[in-house]
């Protein structure tokens, strides 16, 4: 089971279950016989993805239905991000957009949440200059969702819970998820390793793994309800159980979930280089389940920078990871995450990046320049390169990638690949899925193909997306 100090008390869910049904008599005393609607955005990362479906599914209990914009609801919820300062500018900007619809409707409830708001300085910003805002929490008490709606409601006043801790595991809270056969699945939560740039541990907590058996049987029951691509999710996926022994570890937890019955494709996301293991790629490559695509970011190429990041691996490391991987997996794809112009990084230290990508031909790249986040180490650095100049660097790494891109995909001609068919694309109206290592795949074909798998052969490879025909 997970470890006891992590665990929210029984008690307190069957409380949070009682305040469920109370604001559900409320709102339908003021709604019925029609039902209140509640419009929910996540911003951010799949983990905060994953956390919406739960928001999404204790709202559905309270008596809510969802709309699709938030100038008639009667609730909106933001689910916020803090990994970025465009990230945190955006939802000050929808927040404030909120305003007149709240004018117009005083009765409507404007919620805020996740990991922007976990810092004490935005929500304080939140209750002093945005008064039209009803309830703020942070990213540890999520699950008490209903007590925050029932204060509200009932008591008339207005709800700011942030209270510093060092994160909980929640089991049993309702999802109510966004898509008919993807499914994510958190197998574990917060952060040990405090990169100098990085806000998370501050606004998720200490790393806290899931029980394994919970997981694999929230996965088992997931695919026998058709869901065709499993997601295992977790700030830092591969640390998974690392404090146990091997057997309960994340390649074991792989294994158990290849094994089970049905047609479905596991993938996960994110790991971190100072965990992945040889044990890792080895279960990667003899799960056939497993999708042949690591996420493995680096952030650097570059040893002085990856330690003032506070990164605990070297370009070495890194690279004999990447060298046995493709080993083991020789059509493997490698995607990863790059910050330029880290605080004091030269040019000469940026060039450093660019061999690497050079080596390691990566399929893709999410590309940043760097963003200071108050409360971090890096925040405070010294930073003598300027934005422009940083601008012409990112401009120089992109161009690099898309012509490795490109040389990858040219060498898709012609080849099968097996996708999950995902939606109808836009606007050419082909049918869209992924492969195995991620590139997305557009193709003619019936709608009804959606949410299976296919076999296409791809005619017509293009940077970032291929075309092909079904097979």
């Amino acid at each position: 089971m997970p470890d006891s100090k992590f665990t929210v008390p029984e008690q307190e869910l069957l409380k949070q279950k009682e305040y469920n049904e109370l604001v559900k008599t409320v709102l339908s005393s003021r709604f019925s016989p029609e039902k209140p609607k509640a419009f929910v955005h996540t911003y951010g990362c799949q983990g905060n993805v994953a956390d919406g479906e739960k928001l999404k599914g204790m709202l559905w209990e309270m008596g809510f239905d969802f709309c699709q914009s938030p100038e008639n609801a009667d609730l909106v919820l933001y689910n916020t991000c803090a990994i970025r300062e465009h990230a945190e500018d955006r939802v000050f900007g929808n927040v404030g957009a909120l305003k007149p619809f709240k004018k117009k409707n005083p009765d409507m409830l404007i919620v805020l949440c996740g990991c922007m708001t976990q810092q004490q300085c935005v929500a304080d910003k939140f209750k002093s200059s945005y008064p039209f805002v009803d309830i703020v929490f942070g990213t540890h008490v999520a699950h008490r969702l209903p007590e925050f709606i029932y204060r509200r409601l009932c008591l008339g006043k207005r709800v700011y819970e942030t209270a510093d801790s060092d994160g909980n595991i929640v089991e049993g809270l309702p999802v109510k998820r966004d898509g008919a056969f993807r499914a994510w699945v958190p197998v574990m939560y917060g952060c040990n390793n405090f990169c100098s740039y990085c806000i998370v541990p501050y606004v998720r907590g200490r790393e806290r793994s899931r029980d394994f058996d919970t997981v694999v049987n929230e996965v088992r029951d997931l695919v026998a309800a058709g869901y065709k691509e499993i997601n295992l999710l977790g700030q830092n996926v591969n640390s998974y159980n690392k404090d146990l022994t091997g057997d309960k570890q994340f390649p074991a937890l792989l294994r158990a979930i290849n094994s089970l019955e049905g047609e479905f494709i596991i993938r996960f996301m994110t790991s971190h280089p100072r965990d992945c293991t040889r044990e890792l790629i080895e279960a990667m490559a003899d799960c056939k389940k497993v999708a042949k695509h690591l996420h493995l970011p680096v952030q650097s190429g570059n040893n002085r920078v990856l330690k003032e990041m506070n990164r605990h691996y070297d370009r070495e490391k890194y690279l004999s990871l990447i060298d046995y991987a493709y080993e083991l997996m020789p059509e493997l794809s490698i995607t990863s995450d790059i910050i330029v112009g880290f605080p004091g990084e030269t040019y000469e230290e940026f060039c450093d990046t660019l061999s690497l990508i050079e080596k390691v031909k990566y399929t893709s790249l999410f590309t940043f320049i760097f963003s200071p986040r108050k409360g971090t180490r890096a925040y405070d650095m010294p930073d003598p390169v300027s934005r422009q100049e940083k601008g012409v660097w990112f401009k120089q790494l992109t161009d690099l990638q898309e012509k490795i891109a490109g040389e990858r995909t040219a060498g898709m001609k012609g080849r099968v690949y097996r996708v999950l068919v995902e939606e109808k694309a836009k606007p050419d109206g082909f049918l869209s899925g992924r492969t195995q290592g991620n590139v997305i795949i557009e193709f003619e074909g019936d709608e009804s193909l959606i949410g299976g798998f296919a076999d296409v052969i791809v005619t017509n490879p293009k940077t970032w997306v291929v075309y092909g025909e079904l097979v």
